[in-house]
């Protein structure tokens, strides 16, 4: 802990550049996952095609992406945007599988009840399923902002800023406190968002809030 008061500003400095390393590729991997999860889920065999590459894209270990991206992107490979890529492939991925899960939640009465008064596709895919949707695609929200949280750690093997450099500094130095110091930062950032999430998704869903309201107060009376 010394280790942290004693290099707070430097530390803010690398926290900084890890949220930004982390949540671009988030927003990123909604705009483009949403979308597509949407269109394909409809689809049975475009869906099967999108989980399975998905899938696939999602074991190529992060180290063989930060090699590969540069000359594919035509960007140096300690350019942030090498990480911003390779991150955004991984929340992609993550997500255009969540979609369609989290779109099959929504219960076939309601779905039906919107088509019977008449909505399009496409507004009642953006009113009605998408936000019934979301207590279920924000379970897996949660574990995309951890994951990278925590993935862009691995950045710093390349010379890429962020908190991972703690890491690399305090293995070279052989100086465990600043090690250890990156571990709590880390594990501090990812226990803050996996709840900032959570709660936008309490916030966003009052009806789940209310029925859960509601089941309690029955069982306080019966």
């Amino acid at each position: 802990m010394r280790y942290l008061i004693d290099n707070f500003a430097e530390i803010m400095g690398f926290t900084k550049t890890h949220l930004y390393l982390a949540l671009v590729p988030l927003v990123l991997g909604l705009i483009i996952a949403i979308p597509l999860g949407a269109l394909v889920r409809r689809v049975s065999w475009l869906r099967r095609a999108t989980v399975t590459t998905a899938s696939l894209a999602y074991t190529i270990p992060s180290l063989a992406l930060f090699v590969i991206i540069p000359p594919l992107a035509g960007i140096s490979t300690i350019d942030p945007l090498n990480v911003i890529i390779a991150l955004t492939l991984y929340s992609t991925a993550l997500l255009v599988i969540a979609v369609p899960a989290a779109l099959d939640s929504v219960p076939a009465d309601v779905i039906d009840a919107a088509d019977a008064v008449g909505f399009s596709s496409l507004r009642r895919t953006l009113t009605v399923d998408m936000p019934l949707a979301i207590p279920v695609f924000v379970s897996s929200l949660r574990v995309v902002v951890v994951t990278n949280i925590a993935m862009v750690s691995v950045g710093a093997l390349i010379g890429v800023g962020g908190l991972g450099k703690l890491f690399t500094q305090g293995y070279q130095r052989d100086y465990p406190d600043e090690i250890v110091a990156g571990i709590i930062v880390i594990l501090a950032l990812a226990l803050l968002f996996d709840r900032l999430v959570y709660a936008l998704g309490r916030w966003s869903t009052p009806w789940v809030r209310a029925d859960a309201s509601s089941a309690k107060a029955k069982g306080a009376a019966a």
